[in-house]
């Protein structure tokens, strides 16, 4: 009798233990943002080619020299190696997200990213979906049940556009004088798309601020790569103050702190700073406002080549060192150096408690 007692006790500690352990488990499942093996966070992007890992099939981000660093040959990539998505999603611990045009065959446990090169908030010079059309997808994954709201809940949203429409009102308006009234109109179409990424089941919605556009090569070279045209960098600031204060309101709205910025504009301007100190000690390093793939005749992009198949750009001696890959994209270096600016801060911005 006694060792049967002992036999139902040792059982029923047994079940106390997995029990326990159950438990704990559940825990880290719910709790353990970074923890790759549960695969409880995913990461779904939206906007332009600064965040696109390869929806634009039929553009330079497939064509060499893309990708050249890596993965080691053209992947979809605006650049020479791997982008900011890339960063982001190995600071929480997973692999980047599946773009959409892969969706059906790929794992998508990882979030989709919906970004495509060249496009905007509004309608650009790129004929791809912009930031509407990019949430429509978004929201059609979720009718078809792909994620729950738990996957919703638990995971980080990143939405980086603008610069493509100011790009697009500059060519198309030519009325710099008007761009104020443009930029409170194009805010005010930013903050109605993150309002609706919101309602969907988003509660992590991290928006990229507006990197300084006068630091682009393509503006830059108008100081013969020396320094970034301010005049260009005050679109940006003013662009980023009024995102701030509109999602500061949004915040203030809902009683949480659903909305976090990704502050892409100091964290350039820091890396192309330290950069430019080291080269006045050190002036074999490579000037951080200069391409890398540059062109090589008027009217023609990175990695385009003639009728005859021949390179009409050149590229820099070591591309793995350089700042900006091209005239509008940071190199892989380049966006280490910017996520590296970044890193400290990202622990608040894809915090746990949102």
């Amino acid at each position: 009798m006694v060792k049967q007692n002992q036999s139902i006790m040792a059982l029923l500690l047994l079940f106390l233990i997995l029990a326990i352990s159950a438990e704990v488990e559940g825990a880290k499942k719910s709790y353990g943002m970074y923890n790759n093996d549960n695969n409880s966070v995913k990461l779904f992007v939206f906007g332009d080619s600064y965040v696109d890992t390869g929806n634009f099939i039929h553009s330079g981000a497939y064509k060499p020299p893309s990708g050249m660093t890596f993965p080691g040959y053209p992947a979809g990539r605006f650049g020479n190696g791997r982008i900011i998505t890339d960063y982001l999603a190995s600071f929480l611990n997973i692999e980047s997200p599946t773009p959409f045009v892969l969706r059906n065959s790929s794992n998508l446990q990882n979030g989709v990213n919906f970004a495509y090169g060249g496009t905007g908030i509004f309608k650009t010079l790129v004929d791809g979906p912009n930031l509407t059309i990019q949430i429509d997808s978004f929201e059609q994954l979720i009718k078809q049940n792909v994620y729950s709201k738990t996957d919703l809940e638990s995971s980080i949203v990143l939405v980086n556009a603008g610069a493509n429409d100011y790009t697009t009102f500059i060519l198309k308006d030519r009325n710099i004088f008007e761009i104020h009234k443009f930029m409170k109109s194009l805010v005010d179409e930013m903050i109605v798309s993150l309002i609706r990424i919101h309602n969907l089941g988003a509660k992590k919605i991290v928006v990229s601020l507006l990197q300084p556009i006068g630091c682009l090569p393509t503006i830059s070279v108008a100081s013969l790569y020396i320094d970034c045209i301010d005049l260009f960098n005050l679109v940006s600031r003013d662009h980023n103050k009024m995102i701030l204060g509109n999602l500061e309101d949004l915040n203030k709205e809902i009683g949480k702190p659903i909305f976090r910025t990704l502050d892409l504009y100091n964290s350039f301007l820091s890396a192309i700073r330290t950069i430019q100190k080291k080269r006045k000690e050190n002036s074999t390093l490579i000037n951080p406002l200069e391409p890398c793939c540059a062109l090589g005749s008027v009217g023609y992009d990175c990695g385009k080549v003639d009728e005859k198949g021949e390179k009409k750009y050149t590229l820099c001696e070591k591309p793995e060192l350089s700042f900006f890959w091209d005239n509008a994209h940071p190199s892989q270096n380049g966006w280490y150096s910017v996520f590296m600016q970044l890193e400290s801060s990202l622990g608040q911005i894809f915090g746990k408690n949102l």
